[in-house]
């Protein structure tokens, strides 16, 4: 009997301090957004993310407040020599930030840390070919997530792509997009989605379209996605989350169900921006 007793007022404890945390978070993240949006951050989002002017002015002023968060929240480290400044930090924010407007979110709670390289970066690691052997690898990246806490990105890359928001192709977004697969600790191409009944479409409509470029990339077919979407699951739910927001006439026309199905995700229609 005691045992149970003491079970219980741990677990009592336990959720009072989880509760006790997350009201001290909504309380923090608020007085974060009652403080006004500093006019420098005006001036970067009107210099370096075009997209913005193309958003409703709801959602304008949802991100503006989800940037306050994420930059108070996040730390950015300058790797290479390159010196962290607001122009980066809002850049990179601004467009991780797309991603979770709308949505019931906790702003990418597993990410503690974003490394930013003036360029493309180098990555040596071991890789396994499917007969076992193990070799040595080194990959030229412009970004990576990393399930534990991290996201690196090249600066050079990351300002390109904000820069030119229409071509389906954007760092950020596909390594955020990356996170939010993550969440649930499995990196699947299968991410949280708002109800459990929303699954079964959702993988049936994701791996229909996944074989589709993956049969594309074997044979040298068209697709609009990018053959890299074909590496696995997760890659191509970061590929086609790059497309979804940059290039959402030509996804909506040719992938209707895809197109559905990751509007219904984000909480957004992004084919009424453009």
């Amino acid at each position: 009997m005691l045992a149970i007793i003491l079970t219980l007022a741990v677990s009592i404890a336990a959720i009072s301090w989880i509760a006790s945390t997350s009201w001290r978070t909504k309380r923090r993240r608020l007085a974060i957004t009652q403080h006004p949006f500093p006019r420098e951050w005006r001036d970067i989002l009107k210099r370096r993310i075009p997209f913005f002017r193309a958003l409703p002015t709801d959602l304008q002023l949802q991100l503006k407040k989800h940037i306050q968060i994420f930059i108070a929240e996040k730390h950015f480290i300058g790797c290479d020599g390159l010196k962290i400044d607001d122009d980066i930090r809002v850049t990179v924010a601004a467009q991780a930030c797309l991603l979770l407007l709308n949505r019931n979110t906790n702003f990418y709670p597993n990410l503690k840390e974003i490394l930013i390289y003036p360029s493309v970066f180098i990555v040596e690691g071991q890789q396994q070919h499917s007969g076992g052997v193990i070799y040595e690898q080194r990959r030229v990246l412009s970004g990576e997530s990393w399930q534990h806490g991290r996201v690196i990105l090249s600066w050079q890359t990351t300002k390109h792509d904000a820069a030119v928001p229409d071509d389906g192709h954007n760092v950020v977004i596909h390594e955020f997009a990356h996170q939010l697969d993550q969440e649930d600790g499995n990196a699947n191409g299968a991410p949280i989605l708002k109800n459990t009944a929303d699954y079964q479409s959702w993988s049936k409509v994701l791996m229909e379209e996944y074989q589709s470029l993956v049969s594309a990339a074997q044979h040298g077919g068209y697709s609009l996605f990018s053959y890299y979407g074909a590496t696995n699951p997760a890659e191509f739910f970061a590929v086609i989350s790059e497309v979804f927001f940059e290039q959402p006439h030509e996804f909506i026309r040719q992938h209707t169900a895809l197109y559905n199905e990751l509007s219904s995700f984000y909480q957004l229609d992004p084919v009424n921006w453009h």
